[in-house]
């Protein structure tokens, strides 16, 4: 299809959707989303199937209309249920909250959990279904628990004869840099199925390709990629609008911290997940903020600058009690190194402030995937010591994950 043409389906097919009052007043996009090109072309490979939709409140078009709503406006397209991650179908549930299935007052479809008695559609969930979308917004991140969704979701597609479609979306840090361990298989979990790095830089359309044939699922599986998208975007970049992805995921810079301190609480820090500004900061009881701002910003280490912070959590373990440390300001989010970050963070409070750290070994070496942080963290290991272990891993995926790209660096 000519650019002109997919140009004017797609806009017709958006004014059907009843978006926001004032929504034509969004700036365009400069990217087409996958979603949008399976609704204004793609659509005729799904003609007659009874389609369940993944979703979750990220689930929306460039102009912010869900895709359940846009599929269903086009009329080209049969949603007959929907499937819900953490969080739920609307983002209204708390992160480790159940999700039941029930009735979407909206559209009168069935809201079937994947977040709760079982976290992939079983034979009764797919019993009306020709094919699964998958259309949730990914953070970037091996440890976010829609990824590993999408994973279950095509396993069950694969058992039980189901196409899988997955309709692409950016990946909010970019897809240039590939950093951190990659997952020791003994630490497999729902925040890590696969031996990927912690930032993976890619896709969630390549990272299905890559669960599908390189780690064996094996199902019917398509991609539609996004138009006019390169792999050396950051969000700003694509012109689209972030929905916040879970209850501490507000931004799309939030992505970067969750890459950086997201991690850490099992080492005994706070990360302002439960304050106003979550994954930004980093501390606890006592720490000396000012020093450790010092011993952190004479690290140099790129496009971050750390200042002395101070906070009481609004809820959970730490609700109430004073805290201090560092909050994070990105000051080159082209050049910052999340996850190397990390461990500089952690290895500077050790240093400075031995009884800060409380190193919960399962919790830790689950959540990174690996127990080398974990023993480096207890034996006294430099953060450079504990980064060089892991490059080996790096190197053994680079050519695999390079298989598996859809997007290069130039439009």
């Amino acid at each position: 299809m000519r650019r002109t043409h997919f140009l004017g389906a797609l806009t017709g097919l958006t004014a059907l959707a009843a978006g926001p009052v004032g929504a034509a007043l969004l700036p365009p996009a400069r990217i087409t989303l996958g979603d949008e090109v399976l609704i204004a072309e793609r659509w005729r490979d799904l003609r007659g199937a009874r389609v369940g939709v993944i979703a979750n409140q990220s689930s929306v078009t460039s102009r912010l209309i869900s895709v359940v709503d846009a599929l269903r406006a086009s009329g080209r397209v049969r949603v007959s249920a929907i499937y819900a991650p953490e969080h739920g179908f609307r983002g209204d549930r708390t992160a480790g909250a159940s999700v039941t299935s029930y009735t979407d007052p909206q559209t009168g479809l069935p809201v079937y959990s994947l977040y709760g008695a079982t976290r992939h559609p079983n034979a009764a969930m797919l019993a009306g279904i020709d094919a699964l979308l998958f259309d949730i917004q990914d953070v970037g991140a091996r440890a976010y628990t829609f990824v590993s969704t999408m994973a279950e979701a095509m396993r069950s597609a694969k058992a039980h004869g189901k196409a899988f479609w997955v309709l692409d979306r950016p990946n909010p840090v970019g897809g240039a840099i590939v950093e951190g361990p990659v997952l020791d298989p003994q630490f497999e979990s729902f925040i890590g199925l696969f031996p990927i790095p912690m930032r993976h830089g890619m896709t969630i359309g390549e990272l299905a390709r890559l669960f599908n044939d390189h780690f064996g699922i094996g199902a019917d599986l398509h991609v539609v990629p996004m138009r006019g998208y390169t792999r050396t975007m950051l969000w700003p970049q694509t012109g689209l609008h972030w929905v916040q992805t879970s209850p501490n995921i507000p931004t799309w810079q939030t992505c970067f911290v969750y890459l950086c301190t997201g991690l850490i609480d099992n080492a005994g820090i706070n990360n302002g997940a439960d304050f106003s500004n979550p994954f930004f900061l980093a501390g606890t009881q006592g720490l000396d903020g000012e020093l450790l701002a010092a011993r952190l910003n004479a690290r140099n280490l790129p496009g971050v600058y750390f200042r002395p912070a101070a906070w009481s959590p609004f809820a959970g373990f730490w609700k109430g009690r004073e805290l201090s440390g560092v909050e994070l300001v990105l000051v080159d989010l082209g050049r910052f190194l999340p996850v190397h970050t990390a461990v500089a963070l952690l290895t500077t409070i050790r240093d400075i402030a031995p009884h800060a750290i409380h190193v919960k070994r399962r919790g830790l070496d689950y959540d990174w995937g690996t127990s080398s942080l974990a023993a480096g963290l207890l034996a006294g290991k430099s953060a450079e010591e504990i980064i060089a272990q892991w490059v080996a891993g790096l190197e053994r995926f680079a050519p695999i994950r390079a298989k598996y790209l859809l997007y290069g660096t130039t439009a």
